[in-house]
């Protein structure tokens, strides 16, 4: 079994794919593809690519049709992943492909589509969920527009569509993953200069590994409004209101009916010089027949450095996440990220958002246009000593009450990002974990853990 046998079909079109692009006008491509607009393009144009993000199909111009897609691989190898001494090396090939097509007719309704192709080849444990999906409807939705005036528009959505809101903490379509997270049904959102709400009521799919095989869970597992103030300044205030529900939720405290309420506030700054995220989180409701009350803060501080050579970004983050106060009664005190980014904690991260108190300062330069690396420094702990540790999705991994030690381990992170054109980048990196005397404890034959990674990933 060899890289060339997996890589040699998808590394000829990337080939062909790039070469092309090299000739293409582009565009900048969005977290959420169905967020482009092409408008622009609306002028008769020769250009192939302008057509294909363009395709008008009336004599006016507003029934038109625009197409893209992505494809992604992957390299990456692990030794003793799992803090287990001579556990050895384990690696893994990830791909995945996307189409989408995007229908307008007339200004006020649009029909959105995209399929999703994600494999995983190489793992001695198999794929996971986050790794392969064969092939499903990744985004299938009917958007109309009720109100389009300058200054008030408010639209509505109905069907299957990929969500992400704020820094991806808590609602994230999970890009690092080779599968997204999608959910299926209704979103109303209003917006005005300044202001945009979202209110919806929402589904997850259960993730199987076959062809349009994944499992809807039937039931509303997803609620909320989220609302954003911009500032003339340039600062951002979030404010949002989160419900979710579990059937089977599992923590340290035990397996039971989860319904869990999350009230939060998110004050930020992106862009030049100094820049902060601020959040903060609430949660309360029942599991099984207990309350839980639990609770984050983040904080995220950074300066570039715009008049420097390679441009450098200092930042530090600091996060406290609950976990559980006394295990075994009742009641539930770890928090529940719902559905985070996987990659909040490093592009390899070992730890989930539950239970943890982490320091993380990483560093960043901007060697060109094309080329940026950064290296971090990720210090984590237990919160809560009568804890374990949850994993990246926040799912449970391994109980921490039978030690004393808080300290988890340290997380080196080196990586870089070349952006060869506006279709096609590379990236890589390198991850090493030091384990701390919790791992020592949990694990009677441990090893610090290695990761390393490239991907190539192409967009049109």
């Amino acid at each position: 079994m060899t890289f060339t046998k997996y890589l040699c079909g998808p590394s000829l079109l990337f080939l062909l794919l790039s070469l092309r692009a090299a000739t293409l006008s582009a565009q900048s491509f969005k977290l959420l593809r169905y967020d482009e607009d092409y408008h622009f393009l609306r002028d008769p144009s020769d250009n192939f690519y302008n057509r294909l993000k363009y395709l008008p199909l009336s004599a006016n111009n507003l029934v038109y049709m625009s197409f893209g897609g992505e494809i992604r691989n992957e390299y990456g190898g692990r030794i003793d992943e799992d803090w287990i001494k001579e556990q050895g090396y384990n690696y893994a090939i990830l791909q995945r492909y996307s189409l989408h097509a995007d229908f307008h007719a007339g200004p006020q309704f649009r029909f959105f589509v995209q399929l999703n192709s994600a494999l995983e080849y190489g793992s001695q444990y198999g794929p996971s969920p986050a790794d392969e999906d064969k092939l499903n409807v990744q985004n299938l939705f009917g958007e109309y527009k009720i109100q389009m005036d300058p200054v008030h528009q408010l639209s509505f959505r109905l069907g299957r569509q990929e969500i992400d809101y704020g820094s991806g903490r808590l609602i994230s379509v999970r890009d690092g993953n080779n599968t997204r997270q999608y959910f299926t049904g209704a979103k109303l959102r209003y917006s005005t200069p300044g202001f945009t709400l979202d209110a919806f009521v929402l589904a997850a799919d259960e993730v199987k590994f076959g062809l349009f095989d994944n499992r809807p869970s039937r039931q509303a597992n997803l609620w909320g409004v989220y609302s954003n103030f911009g500032f003339q300044r340039g600062d951002n205030l979030d404010l949002y209101y989160l419900g979710t529900r579990r059937d089977n939720g599992e923590f340290e405290e035990g397996t039971g009916r989860e319904v869990r309420h999350t009230l939060a506030a998110r004050y930020w700054k992106n862009g030049k010089g100094f820049t902060y995220n601020v959040e903060a989180a609430f949660q309360f409701g029942k599991f099984g027949r207990g309350d839980i009350g639990a609770w984050t803060t983040a904080i995220e501080l950074g300066y570039t450095f715009d008049d420097v050579k390679f441009k450098p970004s200092v930042n530090i983050r600091n996060d406290y996440v609950s976990g559980d106060r006394l295990a075994g009664d009742g009641k539930l005190n770890s928090f529940n990220p719902l559905y985070p980014k996987g990659g909040y904690f490093g592009f390899n991260p070992l730890i989930g958002p539950s239970n943890l108190i982490d320091i993380h300062p990483y560093l960043t330069l901007a060697i060109s246009d094309r080329l940026a690396i950064q290296g971090d420094l990720v210090f984590n702990w237990r919160y809560s000593l009568q804890d374990g540790l949850y994993r990246p999705s926040g799912n449970f991994n391994t109980a921490g009450s039978g030690s004393g030690h808080r300290f988890i381990g340290t997380t080196y992170l080196i990586s870089a990002d070349f952006q060869f054109n506006k279709h096609l980048s590379l990236s890589c990196g390198g991850q090493y974990f030091r384990v701390g005397n919790f791992i020592k404890d949990i694990k009677p034959l441990w090893a610090d853990s290695k990761y390393f990674n490239a991907q190539l990933s192409f967009k049109f």
